[in-house]
């Protein structure tokens, strides 16, 4: 099949239309549309109603939808617009997220979180990059295009991502008509480096748990019984010590790697990415793309302990932790959370009791192979930034995607981001590179054009 000729004057028109696009993301990033319980709902309503007028001024009218699940949950709003294609054209769903994750807390940013500012050439508030900058990408290219939209159109804004879209699928069951598509384009994910476009071809999977140690039927004087009992605290030290080997590779049976990437991550870059501090060894063997993108890792989010504050001489009866597994590309999550709880609860510290609490559980994504649509993508991609894009795994986890392949199962789903290593998404001063935010622009309206040809 011909290619859909590109037209004239494009890459000039996205230029001309970028001041546009960064005073939508300035506008939509200073409103506070944090997802979590904790803080105000009305602010994620109001952010979704910005959104729905932002797409109806780029010719696609859009609705403010929620569902109720089965057991009474009420999702939060999400934004769903459409534009039809010509006759014959194929339609592609166009996914980004307006809410955001919590600030934290203001003394780690430079600026005021919810007041967009730029400094070098990068614009800091939270949702800048993750995910205000995805929606800001779809205005940015359906505006460029304009007339010449070669392709129908819907545009699927969510409003929960951030706390695990808790009623996603029912979302999807529920305006399945509305959403369906030939081409899916996921705009939640990161770029290799600024300059350096990428697809994300793989995503970890996700698995938590609760695991709490017992020793006592309650807290005892340390004087009086410290030395042939332990304390909780310590005992869970030493269960969480066995899920790691010496090198820092996850130990635990059952958990499964995924073949190494054919790229590598610069160990002085990565370093500087993450913040790591001088002298700190970095865990693991291998590649640091697999360590990153293909084979499990295991983190310790959270702990309850007595506090230093609140230390007395007691000997603490039971301690808790919240463990978080990225699971490899491939593994089930059920079996995953299986071979967790099952290492746990053998691994018992001077028989103490352990019981674990499964918590949330996300697929993984892994791409199917080298798609027209994928090919699509990397033409328009090199054709934006100058330079072919690079094939990429991802650390983090976006688990809906699994579930969009299993509503929708005959779509091609590209997953592609406008975030770059130094983006910082869910840490304080966020930010978005904006000369790659217009690269983003023209390389998804270029896409747009090509996927007629699809």
């Amino acid at each position: 099949m011909s290619q859909t000729p590109v037209p004239s004057g494009l890459r000039d028109r996205v230029a001309a239309g970028f001041p546009r696009v960064r005073a939508d993301l300035e506008q939509l990033a200073r409103i506070p549309s944090v997802s979590s319980p904790a803080f105000d709902q009305a602010e994620v309503a109001r952010s979704a109603r910005m959104v729905a007028d932002l797409l109806g001024e780029v010719g696609v009218p859009a609705e403010v939808l929620t569902v109720t699940t089965a057991d009474g949950r009420v999702g939060r709003p999400a934004v769903v617009g459409h534009r039809p294609g010509p006759a014959g054209a194929p339609t592609v769903l166009l996914y980004a997220h307006h809410d955001v994750q919590p600030p934290g807390p203001r003394e780690d940013w430079d600026t005021e979180p919810f007041e967009p500012t730029e400094r070098g050439g990068r614009l800091y508030g939270r949702g800048a990059a993750d995910d205000k900058a995805g929606i800001v990408a779809h205005l940015g290219a359906l505006r460029a295009l304009g007339d010449d939209l070669p392709v129908g159109v819907t545009v699927f804004v969510e409003g929960e991502e951030e706390v695990g879209s808790p009623t996603f699928v029912e979302f999807l069951h529920t305006y399945r008509e509305r959403l369906a598509a030939d081409l899916i384009v996921v705009a939640d994910s990161v770029n290799w480096k600024v300059g350096v476009p990428a697809l994300t071809v793989g995503l970890r999977g996700l698995v938590d748990c609760e695991v709490e140690v017992a020793v006592l039927e309650h807290a005892v004087h340390s004087g009086m019984y410290g030395g042939p009992v332990l304390d909780a605290p310590t005992l869970l030290a030493r269960l969480i010590a066995t899920l790691h080997d010496e090198d820092g590779s996850v130990a635990v049976d059952g958990l499964t790697r995924s073949p190494d990437p054919s790229v590598d991550y610069d160990e002085t870059a990565m370093r500087a990415d993450a913040g790591v501090l001088p002298g700190v060894r970095l865990a693991g063997t291998g590649p640091l793309t697999a360590r990153l993108w293909t084979r499990p890792a295991i983190s310790v989010i959270g702990m309850d302990v007595t506090s230093v504050a609140e230390a007395s001489n007691t000997i603490a009866a039971s301690a808790r932790a919240r463990l978080s597994v990225r699971i490899a590309p491939g593994q089930d999550p059920a079996e995953a959370a299986a071979a967790l709880r099952s290492h746990l609860e053998r691994h018992a510290p001077f028989g103490a009791r352990v019981t674990v609490t499964d918590g949330e559980q996300g697929k993984s994504f892994a791409a199917a192979g080298d798609t027209p649509a994928m090919q699509a993508a990397r033409q328009a991609f090199t054709e934006a930034w100058g330079v072919e894009p690079v094939d990429i795994g991802v650390g983090g986890s976006i688990p809906f995607i699994a579930e969009l392949t299993e509503v929708f199962p005959d779509a091609a789903i590209l997953v592609t981001g406008v975030e770059d290593p130094d983006s910082r998404a869910h840490a304080a001063n966020e930010s978005v590179h904006l000369g790659e935010l217009e690269k983003v622009v023209l390389a998804e309206a270029l896409l747009l054009v090509r996927a007629a040809s699809l």
